[in-house]
């Protein structure tokens, strides 16, 4: 059979097209492929739910991949090792209640038991925007290439309706900022009202809050990971993530509350 060019370029432009209307229409939209959101990717497509991540870099895994300090570790404490296990991930004991692992490893292994959950995932793709309704509840995300956002271009988004959206993204918490900003009178649900901000590092206090800032903030947006401790006040925790895969299983569960309900 002759390689005909034309025809590689039909498959992929059909292949994403059919891909990408099928998930125009989500019971959970994620921002952000980092741990949180791949954790919370994966429980959710466990349970049946349709389940999209949107990642505005063409890689996927967050702040792992470079570890600590570019050294490609990680470190997990006791609450997160069922999940760890649950990816088959390999950790190393290390002093009392901490375990180590490869940032490559757990990237590859959390990716891959998402994507065979069912989950999908999209890279080069950004969340500027959300969808919202009459009663301003959020019932999407608003998408474009992550490269239209990077060359400042003033190119219109297209809409992707869910019944919930999973804000996963990092530091930033770019898209709960973004809610906060737009919508008339909008108060989040937190001590202000509005994104209290990330404070400065400390591992403990980081750690043992992420799981309680991981809410609906607003109906319809569900806070996980970086993003959660960013809005709600708390630290942040450097190379220690067992809270993120906490974290994210705990997004998933508050958003398949919603869903049933």
């Amino acid at each position: 059979m002759a390689l005909s060019e034309i025809d590689i370029t039909k498959c992929i432009v059909e292949r994403f097209s059919r891909d990408f209307l099928e998930y125009s229409s989500l019971d959970v939209a994620i921002a952000g492929g980092g741990p949180s959101g791949m954790t919370a990717a994966y429980y959710l497509a466990k349970e049946g739910a349709k389940v999209a991540i949107f990642e505005r870099n063409l890689h996927i895994g967050g702040g792992m991949w470079g570890g600590g300090m570019l050294f490609p570790k990680i470190v997990v404490q006791d609450d997160a090792v069922e999940i760890m296990e649950g990816f088959d991930i390999r950790l190393e004991p290390f002093g009392d209640g901490y375990y180590s692992a490869d940032s490559v490893e757990v990237v590859v292994k959390t990716t891959a038991a998402a994507i065979a959950a069912q989950a999908r995932i999209w890279v080069g793709i950004s969340v500027e925007d959300v969808l919202i309704r009459e009663d301003d509840r959020v019932s999407g995300v608003v998408v474009n290439w992550g490269a239209v956002e990077l060359s400042g271009l003033h190119v219109d988004p297209l809409g992707v309706e869910s019944t919930i959206v999973i804000d996963s993204t990092g530091h930033d918490a770019y898209v709960a900022r973004n809610l906060a900003r737009k919508v008339p009178g909008c108060r989040l649900l937190t001590d202000t009202g509005d994104v209290v901000g990330e404070k400065p590092m400390w591992a403990e206090a980081g750690e043992e809050e992420i799981v309680g800032n991981t809410r609906e903030v607003w109906p319809g947006l569900v806070l996980a990971g970086m993003a959660a401790n960013t809005v709600m006040g708390s630290p942040r925790m450097g190379a220690i993530f067992g809270g993120m895969f906490l974290s994210g299983k705990r997004a998933a569960e508050i958003a398949l509350d919603r869903i049933h309900r």
